[in-house]
């Protein structure tokens, strides 16, 4: 279809950019989803597909369920009929079928990764209809703090002041990483009798125990059974909630010789068949008070002790002085946690695996930040099992002389295919070396360099699909601290097998929405989120999360032809001004493609200005009519056809072996609605109108030449 327009167009200079944004992110329609500040909700977003209906997952780790703080994920409907109303997941009343589990601070929805193949994202396995497909252990090496602990306590009136005792008994709890999986505690005292104050299984949390200690009150008694007592805690408190495969650990605290001493021999010796680590603490109060010598006693508690002494055995002054072990104490304890006999440094048991995710062909990806003394480590979950890197194969890029330097390797993980290598895995070690490194080799850096520093570029990255119609994929990344903590976001063009350095498109907070913080913490972008066929963005914010929606590209096509082809000056055939001139009349048409999805009934607003440029001794010529008239609005349909006839004069020159040169520009009437113009595509056509000079249309000229000559000198002879 062509539309048709005829008229008169006048000269225009053209001062303004018409062309506007230099990518295709809308920044002025999009849609903000609002959740709770405290949970962090938006600290991940994904886009996801189930039953035919599209969703946005949105990440909450700080969302309570019940007591427990253990994170969730919302599903928030993307169709047009819902009201955009998000319901949680309520991941954290759900129980894992082959893990132990800390229920509180799990932090779920701390990472979503989605499955393309079966629409499924990773939490801890949820299906495409949001049930759980499966769970996965990422603990990939049991860690050393699942140990069952029995505190044998005496309470025989010898004890005092018992606020002292039960200041320890607090201050020691709060060191332990209580929990399922983790540390069971269990408290007997004992005097003449033994009395079970809780069992291993009866709380399951650090307050809960606190709390449970608070309340423990002195059992007194004449006499110090101390034997009866560690044999109570060998032979039933380890049975009582006791876990197969927990470390058993035995804390003595006694304040003089038992009274059962003969029996000692037995209970040891028992106490070492069952593998039963044993710290005995001294308290030297009732001796100190009365000027006894406590040789015999410390022997006694030394013996008690499991070996070697200095490990395992303690002695204080008083009650008063109970305070001082604590921290020494947890020290020992949480080395036994952390090591083997044969070694002093951690190897995956403080992995934090899962802090990030990445979905593969064969498996996940999960990164493992606390692994190998917080170096870090990347593992591999598949149906067939676990890949598990040795500390061996990281210490080419973390040799042993930056010891302790925490790279936090498996911050982020990722993968890309390489035509050379197949697919590669790449991981961040923000920490390495204290600047931070990736496992590729460097061939540039994404620049900001207009923006300040601490704007914890990077924090999130997201590959998109092609978004202008060029092919290629692009880059989008996060900036979460930029402009004051409100954020930004950076769209990178990638071009080939590269990703060009200079970001094409910034979108700041604060051109969104005032309230905004920490915009760019997490971007994904990989669906059609408003049914227009192209692909949206979802960024993450502090409470909320934002859908920016893609613009289609388009280019506008110029041509221009004259009527007649050429100038003949010769020809005056119209007058203006009172003179006789040569009239001429350009033929201009323009109309527009779309490099990326466009609606057949979209459309684009136009406006277009032509002129003709002024030269230094070249023929002036005129736009007819005033040199002052606003540019041509018009609309046109993806590739619809609009014509337009433009007259102009020529005045009388001698010189015509320089064409004048007529010029269009044209743009969009609106650079903020509808579709955005390629900027790589030229918008002003410079065409040349020549003169006539003599020869046919086609430009073939017949020489007619005529020479006579004659000599005005005499014939001689």
């Amino acid at each position: 279809m062509t539309k048709t327009y005829y008229g008169f167009m006048d000269i225009c200079f053209i001062t303004e950019v018409w062309f506007g944004n230099c990518f295709n992110i809308d920044t002025k329609n999009h849609k903000i989803i609002y959740g709770s500040t405290e949970a962090q909700f938006g600290y991940t977003v994904q886009q996801h597909t189930a039953g035919g209906q599209k969703w946005l997952l949105v990440g909450a780790p700080f969302e309570t369920s019940g007591p427990h703080q253990t994170g969730d994920v919302y599903k928030c409907p993307l169709n047009g009929k819902s009201n955009g109303n998000c319901t949680r997941l309520n991941l954290g009343r759900i129980s894992l079928t082959n893990v132990s589990e800390r229920k509180n601070k799990m932090r779920l929805g701390m990472t979503l990764a989605s499955n393309p193949k079966d629409n499924s994202f990773v939490v801890s396995g949820i299906n495409s209809s949001f049930k759980f497909s499966r769970t996965i252990a990422p603990a990939f090496q049991r860690c050393e703090t699942y140990m069952d602990i029995v505190i044998v306590l005496d309470g025989s009136n010898s004890i005092y002041p018992w606020f002292e005792v039960q200041n320890f008994l607090i201050n020691i709890l709060q060191k332990f990483y209580i929990g399922p999986g983790q540390i069971q505690v269990g408290i007997v005292q004992y005097g003449e009798r033994v009395v079970h104050e809780f069992h291993l299984n009866d709380y399951r949390s650090v307050e809960e125990v606190v709390e449970a200690a608070r309340n423990i009150k002195q059992r007194g008694g004449e006499e110090t059974n101390t034997a009866r007592g560690i044999n109570e805690a060998r032979s039933q408190a380890f049975k009582r909630g006791g876990r197969r495969g927990a470390k058993k650990v035995m804390i003595v605290i006694t304040d003089g010789e038992s009274h059962d001493s003969p029996n000692l021999q037995k209970v040891i010796e028992d106490s070492e068949k069952d593998d039963i680590t044993r710290y005995a603490i001294a308290v030297l109060g009732y001796y100190n008070r009365r000027g006894i010598n406590p040789e015999a006693f410390l022997n006694e508690i030394k013996f008690i002790a499991s070996d070697p002494d200095e490990k395992h055995f303690f002695n204080v002054r008083d009650e008063s002085a109970l305070k001082d072990i604590v921290d020494a104490l947890g020290e020992r304890i949480f080395s036994l946690e952390g090591t083997n006999k044969n070694e002093t440094s951690f190897g995956l048991q403080m992995s934090q695996a899962g802090f990030s995710s990445h979905i593969v062909e064969d498996g996940i990806l999960v990164g493992a930040v606390g692994a190998y003394d917080w170096n870090g480590a990347v593992l591999k979950e598949t149906r067939q099992g676990k890949v598990i890197p040795p500390k061996s194969s990281y210490l080419e890029e973390f040799p042993e002389e930056l010891k302790n330097h925490g790279a936090y390797l498996g911050y982020t993980v990722t993968s890309v295919v390489s035509a050379k290598s197949g697919r590669l895995y790449v991981a961040g070690a923000p920490r390495f070396n204290h600047t931070g490194k990736s496992q590729f080799v460097l061939e540039g850096a994404l620049e900001i360099s207009d923006r300040s520093q601490n704007s914890r570029f990077g924090s999130s990255l997201a590959p998109v699909p092609d978004l202008n119609g060029d092919t290629y994929r692009e880059v989008v990344v996060g900036a979460p601290l930029e402009d004051d903590h409100r954020g930004a976001i950076y769209v990178f063009y990638g071009h080939k097998d590269k990703i060009q350095r200079k970001y094409k498109q910034r979108i700041g907070a604060a051109a969104l929405s005032p309230g905004l913080q920490y915009f760019g913490r997490s971007v994904h972008g990989e669906m059609d989120l408003n049914e227009d066929g192209l692909v949206d963005l979802a960024v993450g914010s502090l409470g909320s999360a934002v859908l920016l929606w893609s613009r289609s590209v388009v280019h506008i096509h110029i041509d221009v032809k004259f009527e007649p082809r050429k100038i003949n000056i010769f020809n005056k055939d119209c007058r203006r001004g009172g003179k006789e001139v040569t009239c001429m009349a350009a033929v201009v048409c323009l109309n527009v493609t779309a490099t990326t999805p466009i609606s057949p009934t979209q459309e684009v607003a136009l406006r277009y200005s032509s002129f003709i440029e002024e030269r230094r001794y070249v023929p002036r010529a005129m736009l007819d009519d005033s040199d002052r008239q606003q540019p041509r609005n018009f609309t046109l349909l993806p590739g619809e056809e609009s014509c337009e006839h433009v007259y102009f004069h020529v005045l009388d020159t001698t010189d015509y072996g320089r064409p004048i040169i007529f010029t269009v520009e044209a743009g969009l009437q609106d650079p903020d609605e509808g579709p955005v113009l390629d900027d790589g595509w030229p918008t002003t056509v410079k065409s040349e109108l020549p003169f006539w000079n003599g020869c046919d249309e086609d430009d073939h000229c017949m020489p007619d030449l005529v020479l006579q000559s004659r000599s005005d000198l005499l014939d001689r002879k």
